[in-house]
């Protein structure tokens, strides 16, 4: 499982360490500039990986508890209708 949060931090760790890098003069604006699109792209590549995967997980769970989920689904509405219902009498 990708870990989004870690990848975050490390994203701000990185960015932080190249801004004092930059108000240091150790690396120019340019540079700034192509390394801060790098990062965006890893942190990126990292959130696409976390969505692909609660995406998968969640069309397996449809996949194999559909009728669970549905059935579920059905006894809330149920439940629903008949709370008001019975508030309406």
């Amino acid at each position: 499982m990708p870990n989004l949060l870690e990848a975050t931090k490390e994203y701000w760790k990185k960015l932080d360490q190249l801004e004092a890098a930059y108000k240091r003069d150790e690396v120019s604006l340019e540079e700034v500039d192509t390394r801060v699109s790098e990062l965006m792209a890893e942190l990126g590549d990292e959130r696409r990986a976390a969505l692909n995967y609660v995406w998968l997980g969640a069309r397996r769970f449809w996949n194999e508890q559909r009728e669970t989920v549905v059935g579920v689904a059905f006894l809330g509405i149920l439940t629903y209708a008949w709370a008001i219902v019975s508030q309406a009498a």
